[in-house]
């Protein structure tokens, strides 16, 4: 007797042909909500490039804000630096809402139509059917971000033209270095992202509300950021997973400081592989009535 027939599995059956990869790609990508956060990727440069056509340079009121505001000062002076300050001014709550959605929605959504039982009783098992969904949360996150850099890239440099890279906060960089350092920007700010992909998904396996696991990635990061401002709270402040979401300040400078960058990598994908650890062990042990 074989061995599937042992498992009582039906004759034929492969464990890896019950949900691909490219299978759930394809339904994601039919999802309303997909199309709309991969086109407002399209649109935020857009009215950033006209927001500053009808802004007047008279009314600077960068004074005070910081080291960012260089970025702001800048932001017209080429298409490198039109895209470093749309990455600047997403980074903070766009992106955040866009990975927790992708990454939030991905299983609980399932459980809220009433279709995950039925996806289980497939049967696909609950760790592949985590694993495809994770990777193709992550991959339109990655697709998002590419989306975003490339149509700020494109429109900055058709309006401003292509000039070397101006940070504010070191002198220009040559436009191969300065495209080479934003594309390490972008990678770093993804990086930086997995703690919310990390904790949306870990919520998305423990409620049946999309809505819920969203929400509460991004509060828990709005609240984690208000923290690390607190001085008083001292090297606590080091073990918030937000602490250093803007290291990548040091991508900029000349030389490159790349300590922060270094940590804050170490520290987001720690976070995000507990969460995810964490998912897999609450999902595996649950009892899916949905």
């Amino acid at each position: 007797m074989s061995t599937l027939t042992v498992q009582g599995a039906a004759e034929g059956y492969r464990a890896h042909r019950t949900l691909t990869v490219g299978s759930e790609w394809r339904r994601q990508w039919r999802r309303r909500r997909t199309q709309l956060a991969l086109g407002f990727m399209v649109l935020l440069p857009l009215i950033l490039l006209v927001a500053f056509q009808l802004g007047s340079s008279d009314d600077d009121e960068s004074g005070g804000r910081g080291q960012f505001s260089a970025l702001v000062d800048v932001a017209t002076a080429g298409g490198l630096n039109f895209a470093l300050f749309t990455l600047f001014v997403s980074s903070g709550f766009l992106l955040v809402v866009v990975v927790a959605l992708f990454c939030g929605d991905t299983v609980a959504s399932e459980a809220s139509w009433g279709s995950l039982r039925y996806l289980l009783a497939i049967p696909v098992p609950r760790a592949r059917l985590l694993g495809v969904k994770l990777t193709v949360a992550l991959g339109y996150c990655a697709v998002a971000m590419l989306t975003l850099l490339g149509t700020a890239l494109a429109v900055g440099t058709l309006r401003y033209g292509w000039h070397p890279l101006r940070s504010g906060l070191a002198a220009d960089i040559p436009t191969g270095e300065g495209l080479v350092r934003l594309l390490a920007v972008t990678g770093y700010l993804g990086l930086s992202l997995l703690v919310v992909a990390g904790l949306a998904f870990l919520l998305s396996t423990l409620t049946d509300a999309p809505l819920g696991a969203v929400g509460g990635a991004v509060l828990l990061y709005i609240v984690s950021s208000i923290l690390n401002q607190i001085t008083a709270l001292g090297v606590i402040r080091n073990l918030l997973p937000t602490h250093y979401s803007q290291a990548y300040l040091g991508l900029l400078t000349t030389p490159v400081q790349v300590d922060d960058v270094v940590k804050g990598a170490i520290s987001a994908a720690a976070y995000a592989a507990i969460f995810w650890i964490a998912a897999w062990i609450r999902f595996l042990r649950k009892d899916v009535t949905s």
